[in-house]
């Protein structure tokens, strides 16, 4: 029998694809069953349900914590009955009959969509298929596929045991899901996880200040370490002039194409620099007045903000901040901003958090709780300022107050744009 442990996107796909399954999950009320025959039961059946089905594989979907209730009981069990398994998405398609294809897999901090995004946009002729943490799940993708890309988060990378990729490519990394992870050092073994499986002569791109790491060193795999886009372009002669794209996006691009050259020994900047961008990734547009504001609404950690200050130095910044920071150390951050014109609009749960470290650095801010408050005090701000941007990049998860950051990046723009 298959178990699966929660019922997001990532595992109602396995349960529309194997049925019948039993599910778990934390908001189920009551027994039921859908229209599959899959029994839906509240979390605090499943010792119950192992002790019927000592033999099942359990598959947790990703974004459940290891402290949470249903992980402890599932590995409590397996702890005196091994013929039972618990496995993320990945190692469940390695060791069905579906098989997973030859995958390469693309994580990191930031980048790791667009990355995935580049690489499949480069592929697609040979046949790639993407998924994963991009939005699309594995039961979703072609078993036949010649092979997959697929972007790959820290969650899914702590419960994976067995599954391993013909290729890893790893962005940079940056404080993210602190308080998902436990701490930092675990965020980084979770991340290196994959280089541990590969055999010999299989190949990891890392970024370089990883190069010490103990991990690094038990690896048997062909390591490649870089530091930056130069870095890539003078491992794998890339010409960089011919790339359309800035940083940060330069780097992604030269971690697609580094890719092409090592499975198919292709560089097509062509096709590379037809690439469209997502929104709420720098996205810039201007309102009636002629201001000019960035959607960052992806901007979800430490160091994707950093960047995106980084690259509007130049200007007096007016910037939102706030969310959910996952436990990070915004220190860091904090420091970029004291080097630089910024003003601080802190909205969601960390607004006073926010606040508190502004004024310990004596950096302008402005408490305003809510994006729609935020907004609002940066057009009066407009009024007296020349040179400014407007950058929403908050440092933060957005799930405190809107559906996803896509909403946030949305609504962002809509109050912008009134």
């Amino acid at each position: 029998m298959l178990i699966l442990l929660g019922f997001g996107g990532t595992n109602r796909a396995i349960a529309e694809s194997f049925a019948p399954c039993i599910v778990l999950d934390d908001s189920f009320t009551e027994k039921s069953q859908d229209d599959l025959g899959n029994l839906l039961l509240p979390s605090k059946n499943l010792s119950e349900v192992l002790a019927q089905n000592p033999e099942a594989s359990i598959v947790t979907s990703p974004g459940i914590p290891p402290n949470n209730a249903m992980i402890t009981t599932a590995l409590e069990f397996i702890a005196t009955h091994p013929q039972a398994k618990l496995c993320s998405e990945y190692d469940f398609f390695a060791t069905t009959l579906s098989k997973m294809p030859p995958s390469v897999w693309i994580s990191g901090t930031n980048g790791k969509t667009t990355t995935t995004q580049m690489l499949t946009h480069l592929l697609e002729s040979y046949g790639a298929q993407s998924g994963g943490n991009i939005g699309t799940p594995l039961a979703k993708l072609n078993p036949n596929a010649p092979f997959w890309i697929l972007e790959t988060s820290s969650f899914t990378l702590h419960y994976t045991q067995i599954a391993k990729p013909i290729l890893y490519l790893l962005l940079p990394l940056s404080q993210d899901h602190i308080s998902w992870h436990g701490s930092y050092e675990n965020y980084i073994a979770d991340k290196l996880k994959p280089i541990l499986l590969l055999r010999e002569k299989e190949i990891a791109i890392l970024p370089k200040n990883l190069e010490s790491h103990p991990l690094c060193k038990q690896s048997l795999a062909n390591l490649i370490f870089y530091q930056n886009s130069q870095d890539l372009a003078d491992i794998f002669r890339l010409n960089l002039s011919a790339i359309a794209f800035k940083e940060p996006f330069l780097l992604d691009a030269t971690l697609a194409l580094s890719t092409c050259e090592i499975l198919f020994s292709i560089q097509d900047y062509a096709l590379l620099n037809t690439f469209k961008i997502g929104a709420h990734k720098m996205e810039e547009f201007h309102d009636k007045n002629g201001n000019l504001w960035v959607d960052d609404s992806k901007g979800t950690n430490l160091d994707a903000t950093m960047e995106a200050i980084k690259c509007y130095k130049e200007k007096k910044i007016l910037l939102v901040l706030g969310g959910d920071d996952k436990g990070a150390d915004l220190t860091p951050l904090f420091d970029l901003i004291a080097q630089c014109d910024v003003e601080i609009f802190a909205i969601g749960s960390n607004t006073d958090k926010l606040c508190t470290l502004a004024k310990e650095t004596k950096t302008p801010h402005c408490a305003c709780y809510t994006l729609e408050n935020a907004v609002a005090k940066m057009k009066d701000s407009f009024r007296t300022q020349t040179n400014a941007v407007a950058l929403l990049s908050p440092a933060a998860a957005s799930l405190d107050q809107f559906s996803s950051y896509k909403e946030r990046g949305e609504k962002f723009k809509a109050y912008a744009l009134q």
